[in-house]
């Protein structure tokens, strides 16, 4: 029997709320698993931020209930006579670290990428001391760094008639004396690093680049480093974010002396919050603290984005 077909001859289209349906399933199906992971994440990450967030407007004694204050923490914190001197070791610091510790890394991963037969085991020997917990290196480099004619680094020193050297007693010596230890500490996980994009440039370009005659250093200076721009740069804002947060090494080393001359933001920030137990002004000085860093690593990114895109 005849039926009378739809108007052009084609299947009437499926409802378009249908259709949108479909298209959505596979996402949210994604974010149905993903979202117990990413409620862990915001709780544990965010959260936290949040909370000091709250807490550096507030004036937060253990036991009683949270009073609001507004900006007197950071009011407070900011006319601490003992700030600029803790801010001005952060920088020192930092400085010291990343002219001395900056270098070193990219030097040690092109000496191993260099080698050919042996390369793993030198990368082994480069990430050791990361493996070594933090305070058991400290507590050995504070034995090396003995101040008396007796101490490993003196009796070393002493064999070239130099020595000893007040290492940790002396404010002139302390600060390049951790940053020594930190640089030592934490230059192997950016060796492998560096290997890692080191071996990752075609060998085309080292091939091209003998054939023309060019040496080692040649090769380092218009091969590699040019290849490595966008690792380079954000390794170093990594270190600079990383040194402006040190605590642990001059804590152990120094407790901040001698005459506070390594006393530094974050040890500051401890001092607030376990001995003073200011919690409010202690949260207060680690908001200004990620402000300036987060400043610091907005306008690197924006100076340094057409150099490392090139």
């Amino acid at each position: 029997m005849y039926q009378k077909q739809p108007t052009g001859g084609h299947a009437p289209r499926p409802a378009t709320g249908l259709r949108r349906w479909r298209r959505m399933r596979p996402g949210l199906v994604a974010l149905g698993i993903a979202a117990p992971a990413i409620l862990v994440y915001l709780y544990f990450s965010w959260g936290p931020i949040v909370s000091s967030l709250v807490m550096s407007v507030q004036e937060v004694v253990p036991g009683q209930a949270a009073e609001w204050v507004g900006f007197d923490n950071f009011a407070y914190v900011l006319s601490d006579p003992n700030l600029p001197q803790a801010a001005m070791n952060t920088v020192y610091y930092t400085l010291l670290a990343i002219l001395f510790g900056f270098p070193v890394p990219l030097a040690l991963a092109v000496f191993i990428a260099e080698l050919r037969g042996h390369r793993w085991y030198f990368s082994a020997l480069a990430y050791l001391p990361v493996m070594v917990p933090p305070v058991v290196a400290i507590l050995l480099w504070k034995f090396f760094y003995d101040p008396s004619s007796d101490g490993v680094f003196n009796t070393i020193l002493s064999a070239i008639g130099i020595g000893p050297v007040p290492w940790l007693t002396n404010p002139a010596f302390a600060m390049p004396s951790i940053v020594l230890e930190t640089t030592w500490a934490g230059a192997g996980t950016a060796v492998i690093i560096y290997i890692a994009a080191l071996t990752s440039i075609p060998t085309e370009l080292y091939e091209a680049a003998e054939l023309d005659g060019a040496g080692i250093w040649s090769r380092v200076w218009h091969v590699a480093l040019p290849q490595m721009r966008g690792i380079i740069g954000t390794m170093l804002l990594l270190q600079v974010i990383g040194t402006m947060q040190i605590f642990t090494e001059p804590f152990l080393f120094t407790g901040g002396g001698p005459l506070g001359s390594t006393k530094t933001l974050l040890m500051t920030i401890y001092d607030y919050a376990f001995v003073r137990v200011d919690y409010g002004a202690a949260t207060a000085l680690s908001v200004l603290l990620a402000a300036v860093l987060c400043i610091v690593a907005f306008l690197y990114t924006r100076l340094t984005r057409r150099w490392s895109a090139a």
